[in-house]
């Protein structure tokens, strides 16, 4: 069972790496990178300077995209759906993973060698697929806070 799961593992690493080879990835996964890749667009003409986009943070955090405004970090979940005819992406924004993103940040930013006086939480919804020329883009700042499970170490 333990060597199943580490193959799924290498699997997933695997497809995190073939960016490139989209063909090669579950449809749902070319969907979620297309997404990104036009909220790092959509945040780039709004004036924000993208410093890191797919962070891994242990096990199960990601941080899809990091990026700076002014003196703002800002830590950036990006959703994308086809459509909205299971309601809002960012409606999947759980508690749970709310806690998980908070967790990851904290570490992100104990990382840092300077501490940001400013951060936040983002979300941006991506509604279209590839292909799209136009995809609906929605920016909600400061969309949640850093979960109470978690605090500031410095």
């Amino acid at each position: 069972m333990i060597h199943l799961l580490k193959a799924a593992v290498r699997r997933l690493s695997s497809f995190a790496r073939a960016e490139e080879d989209n063909n090669r990835l579950p449809q749902h996964l070319r969907t979620g990178l297309w997404g990104e890749r036009q909220a790092a667009m959509y945040l780039r003409k709004k004036g924000y300077k993208i410093l890191e986009k797919r962070v891994r943070s242990g096990r199960r955090g990601e941080l899809d995209i990091v990026c700076r405004t002014g003196q703002s970090l800002v830590f950036v979940e990006v959703k994308t759906r086809r459509s909205e005819a299971f309601g809002r992406p960012v409606s999947s924004v759980t508690p749970r993973k709310k806690i998980a993103l908070s967790k990851a940040a904290i570490v992100y930013m104990k990382r840092l060698k300077d501490k940001p006086p400013l951060f936040r939480f983002d979300v941006i919804e991506v509604i279209g697929q590839r292909g799209d020329s136009n995809p609906e883009i929605r920016h909600i700042q400061n969309a949640f806070e850093l979960s109470g499970k978690y605090s500031i170490p410095w």
